[in-house]
């Protein structure tokens, strides 16, 4: 019987940290293209500080070009056409998206919306 038990343990454990894995991956793509004048402002006005705001940590940046075939590695709503192009993607899958950028301040705002809709907590514990 405790051997029993101890095997119900351990498997519990493990679907326990299984599931922890398993936990919803949240990026942000920038599609950017080279040339594209209001990628360089978001670089310089928003991209030192995006990762360690709680929005960068919540849904970390990946930069990828626009006429990368990685693209097409994402379930996306449709494909970017312009640049740059912000996507929220959990597990790959797009949830919602900024074209353009409309400069700092309302970038901000966008993307705080953007995860809102996500339900993306973003308090130093969630």
């Amino acid at each position: 019987m405790r051997r029993l038990f101890r095997t119900l343990v351990l498997a519990l454990g493990l679907a326990l940290s299984a599931a922890g894995m398993a936990r919803a991956e949240f990026r942000l793509l920038m599609i950017e293209e080279a040339g594209c004048i209001y990628c360089q402002r978001w670089k310089q006005e928003v991209g030192p500080e995006f990762p360690i705001t709680p929005e960068g940590q919540a849904a970390p940046i990946k930069m990828i070009d626009i006429r990368s075939d990685e693209i097409d590695t994402y379930d996306l709503s449709s494909r970017p056409r312009l640049t740059p192009t912000f996507i929220l993607v959990q597990n790959k899958v797009e949830l919602d998206r900024i074209e353009g950028y409309p400069g700092e301040d309302f970038f901000w705002g966008l993307l705080g919306l953007m995860l809102e809709r996500a339900e993306i907590d973003l308090s130093p514990q969630g």
